[in-house]
């Protein structure tokens, strides 16, 4: 009994992307030589193929600050930057000053933090160290801790590429795509039409999955744990966090957009952090980040 072009696309996709391009050509090659495939066909299935073992090429951290820019080069574009030097400086001064003491001090083209001239509460981490954050999130800081503790869990995301483990999914289903559209050109039948279908119909939901549900709350989670663990190496104190989470809590009652949208609630993220001790700072330091926070900051 022959084997049906479809099921063979299957029989490829199950046989493990190491070897991915491997098995294709031995496969292809059999079928042809058998009369299972045409030679059209076959070039059709190795496209297929090879799109997929790319979706599972690790990406360079040049490629990485390119995919940033791209992404960066998204969300200005549906966020106005804040044209305020001075509270751009403090927040590149602040968010440069924790980047070092990460786990990853150092991307292709450095970290960069761009104050967004809006009144939601939101932020935004892009792969290679871009990183937005809202007027509306900075107002929910009481203090200079509680910024650190925005600008340490965006790094977070960085340092553990929530971004591009997100794009690479994306890049999975593209590749799935082609092999459902080469399937409906080059193999035909009713099957593979219908397969194509569902694949435009997943991508879709991916897509509005990843651009209006955020992170997934592990990586949200993650993205906390080490922002606290961030602050204790730079100096401030942990429990900012959980100060900051606070503020949004309150202010999120009556904002359901951006962090209301797209991350955990406050509550859920707070009983995480239950066991984080507040650090005791001396009255000198506290005056001295407060005087640079309140002048950088005071009219955003």
């Amino acid at each position: 009994m022959r084997t049906k072009p479809a099921v063979l696309s299957v029989a490829l996709l199950l046989a493990g992307c190491a070897a991915m391009t491997q098995v294709t050509d031995f496969g292809t090659q059999i079928a042809v030589s058998t009369g299972y495939l045409s030679e059209d066909q076959a070039v059709s299935v190795r496209k297929s193929s090879q799109a997929l073992e790319k979706a599972f090429t690790d990406i360079t951290p040049e490629q990485e600050y390119y995919i940033g820019r791209a992404v960066g080069a998204g969300i200005v574009n549906s966020y106005q930057p804040d044209n305020n030097p001075a509270a751009n400086l403090y927040l590149n001064t602040v968010g440069q000053a924790l980047a070092k003491l990460s786990d990853q001090p150092e991307t292709f083209s450095g970290y960069h933090f761009l104050l967004l001239d809006s009144d939601e509460i939101n932020a935004f981490a892009a792969p290679g160290g871009l990183i937005f954050v809202s007027r509306g999130l900075i107002r929910c800081c009481p203090d200079e801790d509680a910024l650190a503790a925005v600008l340490a869990h965006e790094i977070g995301h960085v340092q553990a590429k929530h971004g591009l483990q997100a794009i690479k999914k994306s890049r999975i289903t593209d590749a799935l795509t082609i092999i459902g559209t080469e399937g409906a050109r080059q193999l035909g039948g009713a099957d593979l039409a219908q397969l194509t279908s569902a694949f435009e119909g997943s991508i879709s939901d991916v897509t509005a999955t990843l651009v209006n549900s955020g992170y997934s709350r592990s990586f949200e989670y993650e993205a906390d744990r080490f922002a606290v663990d961030l602050l204790g190496r730079s100096g401030y104190d942990p429990a900012a966090m959980r100060v900051m989470l606070e503020q949004m809590q309150k202010r999120l009652a009556t904002d359901s957009r951006g962090f209301g949208r797209t991350h955990p609630a406050p509550a859920d993220r707070l009983k995480q952090l239950a066991n984080v001790s507040e650090v005791r700072q001396s009255q000198q330091s506290v005056s001295v980040r407060q005087a640079r926070f309140t002048r950088a900051l005071s009219r955003i």
